[in-house]
């Protein structure tokens, strides 16, 4: 057990401590990942000032990142921990307060019970993402998520659905894991998916897609050409963040655009008021804006 805030005396006693942050992903997948670097970054510029270093261990499995948290808490290692990718219900958020571990959430605060949250507004997002591709005259849209076992991911996914029975249009969904392969294999299936079906009633292939991460929809976008689709035209795709890769790819990828640096800055700023004994309000991030590049247009008649 250790004290939820630090004192001025505390702080000229000994060397601050690392602020620890904790990721279940495959290895592979976080190198390529880029919106943990850039969180990263952005929290680093704001507690390196106090000299405070950002602790990043990536992780098999939640028992990992448990077990770790309690290894943290009980050898003194960080004076602070950042949970990211909550689930419903998550084990972490009452093992932090078992702990008396000073921590905040980058979720929102329908699932943070209470603790010190910075979040977007995927709804918003989701939202503006179907209504420009409506706009552009599609009307068969699917979503490729990430995990369902991450709240964020089931709350995109069903608000996707919702706004697109709301707007009279069909929505598909597929899952991946944040991987360039599983948004290759998300599409595949997608445009496999009525394949062989001798049924004159069944959907069409959809027209466009969007992805939960940048990842995915480059490998979507790989598996459009594979198979020799035009992009757009044939097939328009949005990603989810808007790293450089989005940019830089070519065709330049349409993107659901947020500054996760900025994000990175307010957890930053909302764990050092934690530890300056505050109660800091949650936070919402800048809205997330639909950037549209050369990967979305009309669908071909």
């Amino acid at each position: 057990m250790r004290d939820a805030t630090l004192t001025e005396s505390d702080r000229a006693s000994r060397l601050p401590r690392p602020i620890g942050l904790t990721l279940v992903r495959p290895s592979e997948i976080y190198g390529a990942e880029p919106y943990f670097h850039e969180l990263t970054a952005g929290l680093d510029r704001v507690v390196r000032p106090r000299g405070h270093a950002v602790l990043l261990r990536v992780l098999p499995d939640r028992a990992a990142e448990l077990d770790l948290c309690r290894r943290w808490s009980a050898g003194g290692v960080v004076d602070a921990v950042v949970l990211v990718d909550l689930s419903v219900d998550d084990p972490r958020v009452s093992l932090v307060a078992e702990l008396e571990l000073p921590a905040i959430s980058v979720s929102s605060p329908a699932i943070s019970s209470g603790l010190p949250a910075v979040w977007t507004n995927d709804d918003v997002a989701v939202e503006e993402a179907v209504d420009a591709l409506a706009s552009l005259g599609h009307v068969r849209l699917a979503h490729v998520s990430g995990p369902l076992g991450l709240a964020h991911s089931v709350a995109r996914r069903d608000t996707f659905i919702a706004v697109c029975e709301e707007r009279g249009l069909t929505a598909s969904t597929m899952t991946g894991d944040y991987s360039f392969e599983s948004g290759e294999r998300a599409l595949s299936a997608l445009l496999d998916a009525q394949a062989g079906l001798d049924d004159p009633t069944a959907p069409a292939d959809p027209t466009a897609v969007v992805f939960d991460n940048d990842l995915m929809a480059l490998g979507g976008l790989a598996e459009a050409r594979r198979r020799g689709l035009r992009v757009p035209g044939d097939l328009s795709l949005v990603a989810w963040d808007d790293s450089a890769q989005c940019q830089l790819s070519e065709p330049p990828l349409s993107a659901l655009s947020h500054d996760v640096q900025r994000i990175g800055e307010m957890v930053g700023e909302t764990v050092l008021a934690v530890l300056d004994g505050q109660q800091p309000p949650t936070l919402e991030a800048p809205p997330i804006v639909f950037v549209p590049r050369a990967t979305t247009g009309p669908p071909a008649p």
